[in-house]
């Protein structure tokens, strides 16, 4: 059996007209032959997002780019659509809104391909909602900007590419510190990650990240809560937890999914 592949999961607002050190990760993975495709489910302007994506890869050095908007459950179950999937060696996924991806991919030929493509050794790529849907919970909805309440989270079942986690994107930006809270305090067994605008968390295949860009990753570990009062009476009341690990970490650190430790990486790589 073949190791599973990459994840690169951006949490928004990634640059792409500078150095573009995130988005760069795709030419520097890739050979001059393999397919980069830019899957556009997500966004409710898929010529004018893709047509933005192809200039920017193009311009990293991607020689192979196509566009594939799938944004129909019909188009999903289309053999033509699959095979562009089945030829790419990385899947690039667009913001716009995560439950679009999932109710359009979820259980079709397209996600099955999708999957394998990942499982198989590949790369998957997602910023925004492309980031928040990798995961087998997603958030979908939340109270930005405000202290932690119970029940205000609404989650939803994700593309399970990766288990045991909750991503937030556009984490420090719009003050999603507290809904991030609520999704573990919930699940204690759950990583709650938030990834902050221009900033990356590359999965390796052996289930460690490294994070990239210009902000920083806040990981909420819950094993460690010693109570919280999420369980109880009282929907929508400031939520109280005791005992929660919180790590915040720049560029030059990594974690690893399976012992739950902070990595301290060398150079920053």
């Amino acid at each position: 059996m073949q190791e599973k592949g990459y994840l690169i999961i951006i949490g928004g607002a990634e640059d792409k007209s500078g150095d573009s050190v995130i988005l760069k990760q795709a030419p520097q993975m890739l050979s001059g032959n393999d397919v980069l495709t830019v899957l556009t489910t997500a966004t409710e302007k898929p010529e004018e997002v893709g047509k933005n994506y192809h200039e920017v890869f193009k311009r990293l050095g991607v020689i192979n780019i196509e566009i594939l908007n799938i944004n129909t459950r019909e188009n999903a179950e289309n053999d033509r659509y699959c095979e562009l999937i089945r030829k790419s060696k990385c899947i690039f996924m667009t913001g716009g809104d995560q439950l679009r991806i999932t109710s359009i991919l979820g259980g079709t030929k397209a996600y099955r391909e999708l999957k394998k493509l990942y499982d198989e050794g590949g790369i998957i790529m997602g910023t925004s909602a492309g980031a928040s849907v990798m995961t087998s919970t997603m958030v979908v909805q939340g109270k930005d900007n405000e202290p932690a309440r119970k029940c205000t989270l609404k989650m939803a079942p994700g593309l399970g590419l990766l288990n045991g986690v909750i991503i937030d994107q556009h984490f420090d930006q719009r003050g999603r510190f507290g809904r991030l809270l609520c999704g573990v305090a919930e699940n204690p067994d759950v990583l709650g990650i938030g990834i902050d605008e221009d900033t990356a968390i590359k999965v390796y295949p052996d289930l460690h990240f490294e994070i990239i860009g210009s902000n920083a990753v806040t990981v909420i570990d819950g094993k460690s809560i010693q109570c919280s009062n999420v369980s109880e009476l009282n929907p929508d009341e400031i939520l109280a937890i005791m005992g929660v690990t919180v790590h915040a970490l720049p560029q030059g650190y990594g974690f690893d999914l399976i012992e739950r430790k902070v990595l301290r990486l060398k150079d920053g790589n």
